[in-house]
């Protein structure tokens, strides 16, 4: 028998849950601000569950987090052990020029309790509460894909 897809949630689909008031942001205003990071963040979420549902192309579910807000992803961060994304290098990309906006944004995921990532991200939580996350592979991997850290 051929695996199931799984239904998109409703939370996964911009056009239903994400900021679509948020037609022009105003990059000095807090609330603005902490709503793109929000969908930078659930954008990199998103491209996690795509990679465990095998979406691609039309079917993928996590660019339009990022391209609402004249974002690209200009890499994803990989973690090496279960091969999950855990993080994304957004590069802010606009035809109207705003000093206020910034160049890259780097977001990182939190917990997802699916098999997948499940023993993984629970591991690096207790590496996280223990105060000893600097020493994962990820803090390492994400230290690296910051040019100012090198």
């Amino acid at each position: 028998m051929a695996k199931q897809e799984a239904a998109v949630s409703e939370r996964e689909i911009f056009s239903l849950s994400g900021p679509l008031y948020l037609t022009a942001v105003d990059w000095k205003n807090p609330h603005h601000r902490r709503s793109v990071a929000a969908s930078l963040v659930r954008g990199v979420y998103i491209l996690e569950r795509d990679r465990q549902e095998n979406r691609l192309g039309h079917q993928a579910q996590a660019s339009p987090w990022w391209n609402f807000f004249h974002f690209q992803l200009s890499r994803m961060l990989i973690d090496d052990v279960d091969y999950s994304v855990f993080g994304g290098i957004y590069e802010y990309h606009s035809f109207a020029f705003d000093c206020n906006a910034p160049k890259f944004v780097i977001a990182f995921r939190g917990t997802i309790k699916k098999p997948d990532t499940k023993s993984r991200d629970l591991k690096l939580d207790l590496q996280c509460i223990s105060n000893r996350l600097h020493q994962s592979s990820r803090f390492q991997l994400s230290m690296q894909a910051n040019p100012e850290c090198n």
